[in-house]
């Protein structure tokens, strides 16, 4: 067991690696998902996704990385209402632009669902958007409509692409879990509100400080697991139980050294195990063997960002293209749709590998459109100065 989490976290070392020079060679990510690739199914076989506790790291990185993405939407800031309008405007646009580029795409390449492809060219992916953002430390409403845009994105379609594979019979539980969740999730968060002082004195939170209990750290946890347990016992999405805590704790848990530990806990471990044991998951070689699947994978990444820079017309001009080119991102939807979809048979190998493949492609747009949104907030002052004591942390 040790040897496999000693390789696990080697390799999580990848994308720190390969994004320390002055000039990054990748993004943090991407290094990430080549090291898993290079050590699971596609190559040597060092890391197999599914056996042991490895389960149970993927789905804690990718939760606290919907809580890091939660954590960016603070309900009671005074333009999270004009954000969040703006980002139903944008994901009504790429929904309406996907169904003439997804009905296209699978007329040329044949043999997957067109329903199937409009979808997930309607998605996002937190997965990638929210650590470019915390590399970047960006923060304003751009960066709230960003994250609005896509967890609305993220939360649709993770309920909708079931549909495409499945047929209606899973779509019910999932919304009822969801509906779950969410209405879990506003209980705890006016509860906290209201009894605030009672449920966790000042008094306790100071001792806790003095004698490292981590108490907020670990109450933070519990939130989120309840929630994670809701998911998985009604088949709902972990994407929502995650992105609920995170909103919850940006609402009534504004502690700078709670903000340090949970980004020691995730960016340390679970999130950097998640992005190796998503590579590891992949089988390249299935892809590399049909010319069509290639074809599908190539189109799939120009169409997201096609698509989403085509709806992004709609934001504010200085703001359409970064907007657009970082919520193309692809990740975690083309990845569990080709887990289902091989589940049932829906789609072959090689599609699913394709699938992936083209959500691959766009980490790479993805990060530049970080690059060109720090450029544009940089300008505005609206960037988020890192303090010293979260550099020390982050290093």
């Amino acid at each position: 067991m040790y040897s496999t989490l000693l390789v696990l976290v080697v390799a999580g070392l990848a994308g720190p690696v390969l994004s320390a020079w002055k000039r990054p060679l990748v993004p943090v990510v991407v290094g990430e998902l080549l090291a898993g690739i290079i050590l699971g199914r596609t190559g040597l076989g060092w890391i197999d996704p599914a056996s042991g506790a490895m389960p149970a790291f993927y789905g804690l990185g990718f939760g606290l990385l919907m809580v890091t993405a939660g954590q960016h939407v603070d309900i009671a800031s005074p333009g999270f209402r004009a954000s969040l309008a703006m980002a139903i405007r944008l994901f009504v646009a790429v929904a309406i632009v996907a169904v003439p580029v997804g009905l296209a795409i699978a007329a040329v390449v044949g043999g997957v669902p067109a329903l199937l492809v409009m979808i997930l060219l309607s998605g996002s992916s937190a997965a990638v958007v929210m650590p470019i953002v915390e590399e970047h430390q960006l923060a304003g409403p751009a960066v709230t409509t960003l994250t609005g845009w896509i967890g609305l994105a993220d939360g649709l379609t993770v309920v909708a692409m079931p549909l495409a594979l499945t047929g209606a019979g899973r779509v019910a539980p999932a919304l009822a879990g969801d509906g779950a969740i969410i209405a879990l999730a506003a209980a705890l968060l006016w509860l906290t509100i209201r009894y605030e002082g009672r449920l966790l004195a000042a008094d306790l939170v100071e001792r806790s400080r003095q004698r490292a209990w981590a108490l907020q750290l670990r109450l933070s946890l519990v939130v989120l697991l309840v929630l994670a347990w809701v998911a998985e016992a009604t088949g709902a999405s972990l994407l929502v139980a995650g992105f609920a805590t995170g909103v919850i704790l940006a609402r009534v848990a504004r502690s700078d050294r709670l903000a340090l530990q949970l980004m020691g806990l995730a960016n340390g471990f679970l999130v950097p195990a998640f992005f190796v044991l998503l590579g590891a998951t992949l089988d390249i070689r299935a892809l590399a063997g049909s010319p069509s699947a290639i074809a599908l994978a190539l189109l799939m990444g120009a169409g997201s960002v096609a698509v989403h820079l085509l709806a992004a017309r709609v934001a504010p001009a200085g703001e359409r293209v970064p907007l657009g080119l970082s919520a193309s991102a692809q990740l975690g939807l083309p990845a569990a749709a080709a887990v289902l979809g091989l589940g049932t048979g829906a789609l072959s190998p090689a599609a699913a590998a394709a699938f992936v493949a083209g959500g691959c492609l766009t980490i790479v747009p993805a990060a530049i459109g970080g690059d060109l949104l720090a450029r544009h907030l940089g300008g505005s002052g609206a960037t988020v100065p890192v303090p010293e004591a979260q550099g020390a942390a982050s290093a």
